[in-house]
């Protein structure tokens, strides 16, 4: 009851007050900011942009990934700031509050619905470009990472900054780090150290009060929640402090298409029953696409892409034991290092200049729609052809599937809020991208999508149908009334039984619901 008596009188007292400060033009939100910073009151201007100033369009859309909704035409965006620190950030939640507009956080852009940049109500978007700093401590083998900073310049900067070190995160250089580990963060590496926020240690972040804090101030159940518990929920992530994992030399890569003809069916089917037994340094996924037999026709192709921690000479006699259907040969190898293999797994050449990793506008940008599933059986072979099937009609997109077990299997589904732990055999992603922009463009390829995660509905996990929230869908369920029986919908989802206790920790640690948008987290009071 103190909780709701408490969240009623912060509701009247920021209504009033913004109603007040509506009123007394001086008072507007960049002058709250310049007075809540008064030691960088003369840089303010270079920091807060709203409609008016002639940047503000191409700040918005700078890390706008999903041009489904690169748009502000129909959405009442305020003002976007840049901060370059913490306390420009705390400042921005206070002054967001006194004006009575929402928050949303966006690091790289790459939330899958849009929600870290878009709103139907009056909002402010914190954009944290420019805190991308990454300070790699070799000694102790530990790095503190901006929020702001792309996956990309993480892994370039550990590389420059440290030697034989790796982080084990995703295979997009372009997504921001705060989003990415908020998420949990899945990669290549994730067989044989887990994800990115199973190798935090600190953080940094920003409260609904306007509190700055760091582990120790926040407490471990705080700290719990902001490691895989989706991004803006809980606070603005202003730092990640992380471990740093050990990578050997050189490691060795492979990208192996097989199509029909090829027996892909088979390697899959194969592939689904030890892909998640394998040696803990070797990841193996496949990208699963429409492609062309060998008389040009429309065909099911199935990339099987490899990263393995070690040589060649390593490798292939572990295939030929583990795999050996796939019949990899040593000239299907390649030995790079490890910063290389971050470029290789985004299909790109390793032999570029590492450089490549520090652009943030490299990817090719489009309209687009993901979704994802998690399997725990294997899907027969008659099924597996009843997929392709459907894949193989409209505007095909693609599947990618990503092998579990290992370090995977060893953590608790409670160690943090990302629950898909042993029993999972892989993660499906299905995604759609097109260029072409319209409602019909969009419609095709929605349909496809669509139609394929409805057929795949009998071969993933159920009750619930488990999704990985770095997938953003909000075809799941999505928050109407900002109510947490609405939320837990959509939440166990996510997070399965983990669900209940970041409900709760949402409560005590912004109980007015300040973070809020159409997939976050609702707070429960009882728990």
């Amino acid at each position: 009851m103190a909780h709701f008596l408490t969240y009623a009188i912060v509701s009247l007292f920021f209504s009033v007050s913004s109603a007040v400060f509506d009123l007394i033009p001086e008072h507007n939100f960049v002058t709250c900011v310049a007075n809540q910073s008064p030691q960088y009151s003369a840089t303010i201007s270079k920091l807060v942009y709203s409609p008016h100033s002639p940047s503000f369009s191409f700040i918005f859309q700078s890390s706008v990934q999903n041009f489904r909704f690169n748009s502000t035409k129909y959405h009442k965006l305020h003002y976007i700031i840049t901060p370059y620190s913490a306390d420009h950030v705390k400042a921005a939640i206070i002054c967001s509050k006194v004006h009575g507009l929402q928050v949303r956080i966006r690091s790289g852009g790459h939330d899958y619905e849009g929600l870290s940049y878009n709103s139907y109500v009056p909002f402010i978007i914190i954009d944290l470009v420019n805190l991308n700093n990454v300070r790699v401590d070799s000694n102790n083998g530990t790095a503190w990472v901006q929020a702001g900073a792309t996956v990309g310049e993480l892994y370039y900067h550990v590389a420059n900054q440290s030697k034989g070190r790796g982080f084990p995160a995703g295979v997009c250089p372009s997504m921001g780090a705060g989003g990415h580990i908020s998420g949990g963060g899945q990669g290549t590496l994730m067989r044989k150290f887990g994800l990115a926020a199973d190798n935090v240690v600190d953080a940094i972040v920003v409260t609904a009060d306007g509190n700055i804090l760091d582990r120790k101030g926040m407490g471990e159940d705080f700290f719990w929640a902001i490691r895989g518990g989706g991004g803006g929920n809980f606070g603005v992530v202003v730092e990640w402090n992380i471990n740093l994992v050990p990578v050997p030399p050189k490691v060795t890569v492979f990208n192996i298409p097989r199509t029909l003809e090829q027996n892909a069916t088979k390697l899959i089917h194969r592939w689904q029953q030890i892909a998640h037994k394998f040696h803990e340094d070797l990841f193996i996924r496949i990208i699963i696409f429409v492609g062309k037999d060998s008389k040009g026709g429309k065909t099911i192709q199935a990339n099987f892409n490899s990263l393995f921690l070690g040589t060649s000479d390593q490798l292939v006699p572990l295939m030929a034991k583990s795999f050996p259907e796939l019949g990899l040969k040593p000239e299907d190898c390649k030995e790079i290092s490890w910063i290389q293999s971050t470029i290789y797994s985004n299909g790109e050449n390793p032999g570029q200049p590492l450089e490549v990793l520090l652009d943030r506008n490299r990817v090719q940008k489009g309209f687009f729609k993901g979704k994802s599933d998690f399997v725990t059986q294997p899907i027969s072979e008659t099924n597996l052809e009843a997929i392709w099937e459907v894949m193989l009609e409209g505007e095909a997109g693609v599947m990618v599937w990503d092998p579990y077990g290992g370090k995977m299997s060893e953590i608790s589904e409670s160690s943090i809020p990302f629950p898909h732990r042993a029993g999972v055999l892989h993660n499906i992603q299905y995604f759609s991208k097109w260029q072409e922009g319209g409602y019909l463009a969009e419609q095709r390829h929605l349909k496809w999508i669509n139609r394929l995660y409805n057929f795949m509905a009998p071969f993933v996990t159920k009750n619930p149908r488990t999704a990985y929230v770095n997938y953003r869908d909000l075809d799941i369920g999505r928050n109407i009334h900002g109510i947490f029986s609405e939320a837990k919908v959509w939440g166990e989802k996510y997070f399965k039984g983990n669900f209940d206790q970041l409900a709760h920790i949402k409560g005590m640690v912004d109980y007015g619901n300040f973070f809020k948008n159409e997939q976050s987290i609702a707070p429960n009071f009882y728990l």
